[in-house]
């Protein structure tokens, strides 16, 4: 059952780091630049909708991929060394940590502004609303890139064999 747990973790983790990257490197940049493109007076707000609606899905499913790795990791690596452990689950709480924060602080903020301005491509740069939008944009970010950091050190650690499997070798 461990095995299964395991083959479990890594499948999860690495479709949410798939997803995350494919999300951030090309689906995102893609809607933005074909819209306006289009030459669409609301392109940046269909666009920003869309990316939106993708972007709570890949912080759901991340902060709740965050939690089952978290609860698993004690019952799957207990044959780990202390380092490949400790290191584990900062990596998973981390990842849990910014995928939250981008969902339920960063995007809810962004969105509750959004709302207040109606077409964000019709708000003058200078407005404060915008500037705090932008702000919270690089944030989104960050926060993202973090999360797949953090992501990526978890794949690597829970794709290392056990110490008691080499031995038994």
């Amino acid at each position: 059952m461990s095995s299964f747990v395991r083959q479990l973790r890594l499948l999860l983790l690495g479709m949410w780091l798939g997803a995350a990257i494919f999300f951030g490197a090309a689906v995102a940049p893609a809607l933005f630049g074909v819209l306006r493109n289009a030459g669409l007076a609301n392109a940046n707000e269909l666009a920003g909708s869309i990316v939106t609606r993708l972007l709570q899905f890949i912080n759901r499913s991340g902060f709740e991929i965050a939690l089952f790795l978290l609860v698993t990791s004690f019952f799957v690596h207990r044959h780990r060394g202390r380092f490949a452990q400790i290191a584990g689950v900062i990596s998973t709480t981390i990842l849990a940590i910014m995928t939250g924060v981008s969902q339920w602080i960063i995007s809810a903020r962004m969105s509750a502004l959004r709302a207040s301005m109606g077409l964000i491509d019709q708000v003058p740069p200078n407005d404060s609303r915008r500037i705090e939008f932008d702000s919270l944009h690089r944030y989104s970010v960050m926060a993202m890139g973090v999360a797949i950091i953090a992501g990526l050190v978890a794949f690597i650690i829970s794709s290392w064999p056990d110490r008691q499997r080499n031995r038994a070798s």
